[in-house]
C-alpha cells in the first residue's frame, strides 16, 4: 500500500473552495515557511515570489485563508496580528514581553487538557487559545549581562 502523494498548494486551495491565484500559492507558502509573521513581512515574501501586490490583497487573501482554515492568526495582546501555518491542533504560544519573538507551545500534559473547563457553562468547547509570556533567550540573556 503506497501512500497518498502530499496535495500541492493549489490542491489545497481548490479543496477549501477558494479560487486558485499566484498571490494566494505565494502567500499560503511563504506563512507556511515563514516563523508567526506580520502582515508587511507576509507581503515582503509574495512580492518576492511573484511580483507586486498590495497590502490590502494581503489582507483580503489572509481572511479568506483564515477562514477556510489553512492559515491561523494569532494576535497576542499589544502586539499586531501574525499568521501561521500550523492549523488543526490545539497548540499555543509563548511571546516575549522585550522584543515580540513568538513560538508555538504544544500543549503542557496529553490530549489537549486545556479543552477541559472547569465549567464550560453548555458550549462545546473546540478551542483553547493560552498565550504565555515571558522574554525570549535572547532578551534574557541581554538583560543578564
Amino acid at each position: 500500500m503506497t501512500a497518498s502523494p502530499t496535495p500541492t498548494t493549489a490542491e489545497e486551495l481548490r479543496g477549501a473552495g477558494l479560487r486558485v491565484t499566484a498571490a494566494r500559492v505565494a502567500l499560503l507558502e511563504t506563512v507556511r515557511d515563514g516563523d508567526h509573521l506580520g502582515v508587511e513581512a507576509i507581503a515582503s515574501g509574495v512580492r518576492d515570489r511573484v511580483g507586486h501586490i498590495s497590502v490590502q490583497a494581503v489582507y483580503e487573501a489572509l481572511h479568506a485563508l483564515t477562514a477556510a482554515g489553512l492559515v491561523r492568526r494569532i494576535e497576542p495582546a499589544g502586539h499586531p496580528a501574525r499568521f501561521e501555518g500550523r492549523v488543526g491542533d490545539n497548540h499555543h504560544h509563548i511571546v516575549c514581553r522585550s522584543c515580540g519573538a513568538v513560538a508555538d507551545v504544544d500543549c503542557a500534559v496529553g490530549d489537549a487538557p486545556c479543552l477541559t473547563a472547569s465549567d464550560d457553562r453548555g458550549f462545546v468547547i473546540e478551542e483553547a487559545e493560552v498565550v504565555y509570556w515571558g522574554l525570549c533567550p535572547h532578551c534574557s540573556n541581554g538583560r543578564s549581562s
